[in-house]
């Protein structure tokens, strides 16, 4: 099984006009994704690499769509999401970083009202290996299985994916939730749709400084959670107050820091690697069927 996305996905591309779009579009059509629409509005009535392409997103809808993964520019991001959600939409996907936070509020707001899944923004999407891929994530180092993976950093979810499929451990899915201040779903949702799929055995959580979400992630893992997470926290050297790469990956106040996120993950019984080969290593001793 999978969380959130499988080979019943069907899912329309918003922006799928603009270079990004018809880019990464090309890439999931050529994985299986199930993409059978795009919009951008004004450009109705026309194709990209086949693909019908509507003006609103309630067209797609009446086509089948259940899912959208958005690259609409950051002033009109926050509006796409909106009209997804509206349209009926369940699954939505934003791969687009710069939202202003008042704008990703309104979002995150709507998603909760509608009950819909918001996976970012700013994130590089989610894959469940070899049923569907929303997103920009390189899918050659993915591998079905029975692991789960929830990170807020692209880049490390890549490699700790990498090294897990070279030990023989494939996932069953893997989403970033985003790296902003306000990103739909947190450490903690997604925790408890691992818990609950029969096909997933571990989970993999890769958190960063900044917030409090790996220490809410913790508390859950201490209350509810019955299989084993192995975790990495990126960003042990970063200095106070200093932003470092994402909008969210920043201490304040003594809040948020590498050391009291492993603290608070080690306590809940979360194994902590020190480096994503060591993690990967980790999740191969207790993953492995």
């Amino acid at each position: 099984m999978s969380i959130i996305v499988d080979e019943k996905t069907k899912a329309v591309v918003q922006g799928i006009t603009g270079s990004q779009g018809r880019f990464h579009t090309e890439r999931m059509l050529r994985y299986g994704t199930k993409i059978i629409c795009g919009v951008t509005p004004s450009k109705g009535n026309s194709e990209v690499l086949g693909v019908p392409v509507f003006d609103t997103v309630s067209e797609a809808v009446k086509l089948g769509a259940n899912a959208s993964v958005i690259f609409v520019p950051a002033p009109f991001a926050a509006d796409a999401i909106i009209e997804a959600i509206d349209a009926g939409i369940k699954v939505v996907v934003c791969i687009t970083e710069g939202i202003p936070v008042h704008d990703e509020l309104k979002a995150y707001l709507k998603a909760k009202e509608a009950k819909a899944f918001l996976i970012g923004p700013n994130c590089p999407g989610i894959i469940s290996p070899g049923k569907c891929h929303l997103g920009i994530m390189p899918t050659h180092v993915f591998a079905e299985g029975n692991v789960g993976i929830v990170s807020r950093s692209g880049t490390l979810t890549y490699q700790i994916a990498q090294n897990l499929t070279k030990l023989g451990v494939g996932q069953s899915t893997v989403l970033g939730i985003g790296g902003d201040r306000i990103v739909g779903l947190s450490f903690a949702e997604v925790l408890e749709m691992f818990e609950r799929d029969k096909e997933t055995d571990a989970v993999v959580l890769i958190g960063e400084i900044g917030g409090r979400d790996e220490e809410r992630a913790a508390e859950f893992i201490k209350k509810d959670m019955s299989k084993p997470v192995v975790a990495y926290v990126a960003g042990i050297t970063a200095p106070p107050g200093k932003r470092m790469g994402h909008a969210g990956a920043i201490i304040e106040g003594g809040i948020g820091s590498a050391e009291s996120k492993i603290k608070a993950l080690s306590e809940a019984g979360a194994k902590v690697g020190k480096t994503p080969k060591e993690v990967a290593e980790i999740v191969a001793k207790v993953a492995k069927r």
